[in-house]
């Protein structure tokens, strides 16, 4: 693996980030800094903390930014739904995030599940 552009964890989060752009751009204008930039936030957050915690070069380094950036995933999943409830966005919106949301959080808890067991393996 060359860079932290190649983990699919990383390009996965990239293409959640510009969903969830796209999302708040119907958001009332009222919203825009608050709930609005809450979700930018923590989208942002997700692929940051992975490409960080990749040019650490430590396993137990890179673990930490993963659990960071499913920190950040599980705020913006809890934001999404606060989305959904004042009827900023539609089911089918919020679904669709839900869906991506939970394939990142597999993914991403998958990873720190292998790096850990590799970790193990060099002790």
């Amino acid at each position: 693996m060359a860079t932290f552009r190649d983990l699919i964890i990383w390009q996965k989060s990239m293409q959640f980030v510009t969903d969830c752009y796209l999302l708040c751009s119907n958001f009332p204008k009222e919203e825009m800094y608050a709930l609005t930039s809450q979700i930018k936030r923590s989208a942002v957050s997700i692929p940051s903390n992975i490409a960080e915690g990749y040019g650490r070069k430590s396993d137990k380094e890179f673990i930490r930014f993963l659990n960071i950036s499913l920190s950040s995933l599980f705020e913006l999943q809890t934001q999404i739904e606060i989305a959904y409830n004042l009827k900023y966005i539609t089911i089918e919106q919020f679904n669709n995030s839900l869906d991506q949301g939970r394939e990142i959080e597999r993914i991403i808890s998958s990873f720190i599940q292998k790096i850990k067991q590799r970790e193990g393996e060099n002790l």
